[in-house]
């Protein structure tokens, strides 16, 4: 209802409609609205072309990123086994890593926004997990979710089937074990092919892991 607004001197412009009898072969007046929109000032001027870019369409990517910010995209809840709190590991034996796997952490989250005419769609899901396994050295990708590990199941005591650091650590101590949720941000517009992608991360909070020596007894 302002008009089209202007990046460069923060006011809105309206082409008055319909110009005033007076105004002058060549010339425009146009309505300005500067200052915070509906609660700022408001003058005339009289201008030989409009402002620059006046009448554009709008920027699409402008329109996929104002979608995006009308969605959470939520860092992954961790679980890892074995848990500190139940009881320790052991030195080279697999690790086991696993997310909550709903949509809210892991998509498809969908979006759009529109302006003047245009709608822009976009989809969100998570591509890969990134797990820093808290040793300073070992990062483990997963492009799933990951199995909830099981004592009573069949893979109890093997490698996690899809998202595990198999060959353990190789010093007992407390390991923090954290990761990097990565989101492919997908956009399109009427036409329903991809125009382009917005890559984003999120980081989660670190799960700790007890890892004790395999004592052996000789007799």
């Amino acid at each position: 209802m302002l008009g089209w607004f202007n990046n460069g001197d923060g006011c809105y412009y309206k082409l008055e409609e319909p110009q005033p009898a007076n105004t002058p072969e060549g010339q425009q007046w146009y309505l300005l609205t500067c200052n915070g929109g509906d609660q700022g000032s408001q003058r005339e001027e009289l201008r030989d072309g409009p402002p620059p870019g006046y009448g554009a369409p709008p920027d699409p990517e402008e329109l996929a990123r104002r979608a995006l910010a009308s969605i959470k995209l939520l860092p992954a809840r961790l679980r890892v086994a074995p848990r500190k709190d139940v009881g320790p590991g052991l030195v080279g034996l697999p690790v086991w890593m696993w997310a909550t796997p709903s949509a809210s952490y892991f998509g498809p989250l969908r979006a759009s926004a529109s302006d003047r005419g245009l709608t822009v769609s976009i989809e969100a899901k998570v591509d890969r997990i990134v797990w820093d396994m808290g040793n300073k050295k070992d990062t483990v990708t997963c492009t799933t979710a990951g199995t909830p590990y099981d004592a009573k199941g069949s893979y109890a005591g093997k490698p996690s089937p899809d998202c595990g650091f198999h060959t353990g650590y190789s010093k007992a101590g407390t390991y923090r074990v954290g990761a990097t949720t990565h989101w492919t941000v997908r956009w399109w517009t009427g036409d329903g092919e991809t125009t382009g992608q917005i890559p984003q991360t999120r980081t989660s909070g670190t799960v700790p892991i007890q890892i004790n020596e395999l004592q052996v007894v000789t007799r």
